[in-house]
């Protein structure tokens, strides 16, 4: 099976709706799973002789809501510009385990320098400013999975 096939169903996985899907190739068996609308994940790939089978298992349904709580106060949006992925991967905030951080939040940075690299199939994408200003907030863990067009960094301009 080819990465672009376990792409597109991965894809079709958080498309439908499903929670759990089940492909079995031959001597691969792949398992997709989502959770709660977030990005559906290979969870195995277990070689084992089986015809071909594809299987949607339902979402589950929620159980009513408890009585909610006293509301925390709300985070306030963020201002600035924000840079998003342009592809997926997995994010990096650092050239390499034994490196410092590209940046930090407080940091003042120019147009055109490294915020961090996204490793999409073994290829490292350095991700660069595209305005000059100050971090504000680093929106994503070291070493998490993004998708495409998803916020990274807020940078403030002023």
């Amino acid at each position: 099976m080819e990465l672009k096939e376990i792409q597109n169903l991965i894809k079709f996985v958080a498309k439908s709706g499903a929670s759990e899907v089940s492909l079995e190739m031959g001597d691969i068996k792949i398992t997709v799973k989502t959770d709660k609308g977030e990005t559906a994940v290979p969870v195995a790939a277990i070689p084992q002789a089986a015809p071909v089978v594809v299987a949607p298992t339902p979402a589950p349904v929620a159980a009513p809501a408890a009585p909610a709580a006293p509301a925390a106060p709300a985070e306030t949006a963020v201002e600035g510009n924000t840079v998003k992925s342009p592809i997926i991967g997995t994010f990096y905030r650092k050239p390499s385990p034994d490196k410092p951080n590209f940046v930090e939040v407080g940091d003042r940075v120019a147009e055109g320098d490294t915020l961090c690299v996204i490793e999409a199939m073994k290829l490292f994408n350095e991700i660069e400013a595209e305005t000059s200003g100050t971090i504000v907030k680093i929106l994503v863990d070291d070493s998490s999975p993004v998708e495409f067009d998803q916020p990274l960094f807020v940078i403030d301009p002023s």
